[in-house]
């Protein structure tokens, strides 16, 4: 079915621009963020450069990234919660990156800059090029395209089942919008397993250090006979700290193109949703409901097993007697024991006493 393509009608009431924008401040400097836009994991958001201005008022003796010296983490308090963000040796830019605010601030820029009021000739019609003085006012079901009543009278469409324009239009673009709601609250769900992943790569990171200086503290008492051992031993945690940690991250690295993708599509489906010609949004619609769909299967990625980053395997008994130390090797056990387990059964060093999470 051919036919003649109009123009945009007016945008309407700007309310909901408003709203969005008042979503858009930053509590810092009370403008529109700037981007980077830098989530905490408190879930609110900061500039990275209002960010760091807070980090820096907290915490007046950090080196700068710039600095040759080699810089420390710090902490500083959330403006909207007061919940303490503790930062490692990167500060504020170790945070991550809020993507799908970023694409949400430059969605309403676009907007934004359009012009609320079109010009008369704007205000067209679609028409039928077959019978030019019919407008475009049914869909046919048969055909899956938009038409005019003179085709299904007399002419390609006149054995097919059609609808009004009108009805067909708004279930699709009802259809549309709980699918782009469908999507955002999965982008939201990814946001979060990425910060959970996040997490656990700084606890696996904050055991394998752990568990090193349990391993040198007593290594570091047998000296000369333990010296070549306890070197071997710290190697193995480090190489398993680093093939965890490159897990992980590979994980974080596939959740996070994931969820780039799926804004993208968020933005493609928001603009389809703008499209104010009937037969045009229709004709678009099936490419996009596809594409979501493509994309929810597609959501359900792999993740970090439970206990993953736990390193607990690598703890060692020193009890034996000096005849056997060169024999030593770590202890066997299930790499998802916990902390009271290994207390209880006594299968923590000896000689160190374990503290909650040392594990």
């Amino acid at each position: 079915m051919n036919f003649a393509l109009g123009f945009k009608p007016p945008v309407g009431e700007t309310s909901t621009m408003d709203n969005l924008e008042k979503q858009l401040i930053c509590p810092i400097c009370l403008e529109m963020f700037t981007k980077p836009v830098v989530i905490l994991p408190c879930q609110h958001n900061l500039c990275r450069k209002c960010a760091s201005d807070v980090f820096q008022a907290s915490n007046p003796l950090w080196q700068s990234r710039s600095s040759s010296a080699i810089s420390t983490g710090g902490r500083f308090r959330c403006p909207s919660c007061r919940h303490e963000v503790v930062l490692d040796r990167h500060g504020v830019y170790g945070l991550q990156r809020n993507l799908l605010v970023e694409n949400i601030i430059d969605i309403y820029k676009q907007e934004s800059s359009r012009p609320l009021h079109p010009q008369p000739e704007q205000q067209q019609q679609l028409m039928c090029e077959e019978h030019k003085e019919e407008r475009i006012n049914i869909y046919c079901l048969s055909c899956e395209a938009p038409t005019c009543s003179m085709c299904k009278v007399f002419g390609a469409h006149k054995d097919c089942e059609v609808a009004p324009l009108h009805n067909v239009y708004k279930r699709q673009k009802t259809e549309l919008s709980d699918g782009i709601a469908i999507l955002v609250a999965g982008n939201d769900r990814m946001q979060a397993i990425i910060s959970q992943m996040e997490d656990i790569c700084r606890t696996i990171e904050e055991n394998g250090r752990r568990q090193k200086q349990a391993l040198c503290d007593k290594f570091d008492a047998l000296y000369t006979i333990l010296e070549e051992r306890k070197k071997e031993l710290v190697e193995s945690v480090s190489r398993e700290q680093d093939r965890k940690l490159r897990h992980v991250r590979g994980l974080i690295r596939c959740h996070g193109d994931h969820l780039e993708a799926a804004v993208k599509l968020v933005e493609a489906a928001i603009q389809s949703m703008e499209e104010p010609q009937m037969a045009v949004f229709l004709q678009s619609a099936k490419d996009v409901f596809k594409k979501i769909t493509d994309t929810a299967k597609a959501s359900d990625l792999e993740r970090a097993e439970p206990g993953y980053e736990s390193m607990a395997q690598f703890a060692v008994d020193t009890d034996n007697v000096a005849d056997m130390m060169r024999s030593i090797d770590f202890q066997t056990g299930s790499q998802n024991e916990d902390d009271d387990d290994l207390e209880e059964d006594g299968d923590g060093l000896p000689g160190v006493d374990a503290e909650p999470g040392r594990h």
